[in-house]
């Protein structure tokens, strides 16, 4: 974990030559990739992921590390505390440390609008059941002792909880494996093997890997592949940056969202510092395509937006990144295999003094490692979690919205039971692909 292992560079883990074939393949070695492996080699199947670059060296292990309930669509509520559940089954089972803990997540109030808004979203949550609460001003300053700002009030949920996201996302791909999963890294999938209308595998650098089920998990790339075979997601992918801190004092704090700022203690005695609020978008011709369907988003959260008139080379959005290409030619997905865009430094030092000046019992706060991650977006603030009517035997679970890494267990069990025809035990209707191509109007999740 002291090394923040997030790059191509990392050794290839997960070797061996490429399967002939499998009842399912799996694209993304991210957490929902991983999980879906896990829970398919549970119910004795013969899955197969497929990574371009490392497990979870993208977003899956650039994320904050949260496990939240809090703050949640309500689709996506009881499909979460599944999630939650499943954490502390797979931390007692795997035989690895995760980093698993409980600290409860707190979003403070700044404002009249933030309360009301907090306890809009704590009304329509109430049936679910969960152990969330209003904290007043005073309760605030128990919960954050030291903290030098007075706020309004905060909602908090105690027992929601954080995992350390790349000590956790490899050690489950691990524990995939042993349950009888194969996962292949350094392997780019080309695109789609279709016979007879219907998928029949993939076909990779290394070869075609025949399969009745595939399965798409491959966040920010996601919407590049299936728009070579004509299914069109609205997804876009927003740039994030994260802060590690050197070891701090001693001081237990919630992880806390504030305007500008997030932030949860590390197993290490580090901060995870967010500049909340704060994404980049790249412009490309994904975005001048999707843009009329985000104005909604757009409108209610503008302010935390900020835009670049183009991505850097290679990335899924990049002007000049190839929107068609043969499948036995070097793919896009194969010329970037891990996407790692550079930290804005401004955010990043402001976040810095922000913290510090909040907490002066902490220490002067300073930066470890900073990093940024790529999240796959989605125009309403929900994922693609459907079967893709116009090619049998497709699977789609994507545009996570920065909300796959406490989600990932459950919506892993969820595909399983998607692509063999089980029970998937909740209601998917809000995450159906059809959504954004059958004039249904876009209602957008919480921005809280």
């Amino acid at each position: 974990m002291s090394d923040f292992p997030l790059g191509v560079h990392l050794p290839v883990e997960h070797g061996g030559a490429l399967p002939k074939e499998a009842d399912v393949a799996i694209v993304g070695g991210g957490i929902i990739g991983v999980m879906t492996a896990y829970f398919l080699a549970k119910k004795g199947l013969r899955p197969v992921v497929l990574e371009k670059g490392r497990v979870a060296a993208e977003q899956s292990s650039r994320n904050w590390g949260w496990i939240r309930q809090q703050g949640r669509d309500m689709a996506e509520l009881p499909i979460m505390m599944e999630a939650h559940q499943l954490w502390k089954h797979l931390a007692g089972e795997i035989g690895e440390d995760l980093g698993l803990q409980t600290v409860g997540i707190c979003y403070l109030a700044e404002s009249q609008k933030d309360l009301a808004d907090y306890e809009g979203w704590l009304k329509d949550a109430s049936p679910f059941g969960l152990d969330s609460r209003m904290l007043s001003g005073s309760e605030v300053d128990d919960v954050l002792p030291g903290v030098t700002k007075r706020f309004d009030g905060a909602l908090i949920t105690p027992s929601d909880m954080k995992a350390e996201p790349w000590i956790a996302v490899p050690a489950l791909a691990r524990a995939a494996v042993r349950a009888g999963a194969v996962i292949v890294e350094n392997c780019a999938v080309r695109g789609l093997d279709i016979e007879a209308g219907r998928v029949a595998g993939v076909i990779t650098e290394q070869g075609i890997l025949k399969a009745p089920e595939v399965v798409v998990a491959g966040g920010a790339w996601s919407a590049l592949f299936l728009r070579r075979h004509g299914v069109n997601i609205p997804q876009l992918s927003v740039q994030a940056p994260v802060i590690a801190t050197h070891p701090l004092a001693d001081l237990d704090l919630p992880a806390t969202a504030m305007s500008g700022l997030a932030w949860r203690r590390r197993a290490d005695g580090g901060f995870t510092l967010v500049p909340g609020g704060w994404h980049k978008l790249h412009i490309g011709p994904d975005a001048f395509r999707a843009l009329p369907k985000y104005v909604p988003q757009l409108r209610a959260d503008w302010a935390g937006t900020y835009f670049s008139a183009a991505a850097p080379t290679g990335y899924p959005d990049a002007w000049g990144t190839k929107r068609n290409w043969q499948m036995d030619t070097e793919s896009p997905f194969e010329r970037m295999r891990v996407l790692s865009p550079a930290p804005p430094k401004a955010p990043i030092e402001a976040a810095l003094a922000n913290f510090g000046a909040l907490f002066p019992a902490l220490g002067v706060p300073k930066i470890r490692k900073t990093w940024s991650g790529m999240i796959d977006t989605m125009p309403d603030i929900v994922p693609v979690v459907d079967r893709a009517g116009t090619l049998p035997g497709l699977s789609i679970c994507t545009g996570m919205c920065g909300h796959g890494f406490g989600i990932g267990p459950a919506f892993g069990r969820v595909m399983a039971d998607l692509v063999t025809g089980g029970d998937v035990g909740h209601d998917l209707s809000r995450f159906r692909l059809g959504r954004f191509a059958d004039g249904s109007k876009i209602e957008l999740g919480p921005i809280i």
